[in-house]
């Protein structure tokens, strides 16, 4: 699911500690750098955030580690 980034999410995000990047998913292989069910991963990496972008893409394979 892709969404409209805004301001309430950045801060959102670091006051929450929100998790849903690939780093935080348990279907996310570290060691491999990919996703267990072969999603793409580019566009849902932490690294990601950092900068800023148009939108968050949320995962619907996305399961908490």
């Amino acid at each position: 699911m892709r969404v409209a980034r805004d301001s309430t999410f950045d801060d959102e995000r670091q006051r929450f500690a929100l998790r849903h990047c690939c780093e935080d998913c348990g279907m996310f292989n570290l060691a491999r750098s990919a996703c267990a069910h072969e999603w793409p991963t580019q566009e849902h990496r932490r690294s990601d955030y950092e900068q800023p972008t148009p939108d968050i893409l949320f995962c619907k394979e996305f399961e908490l580690r």
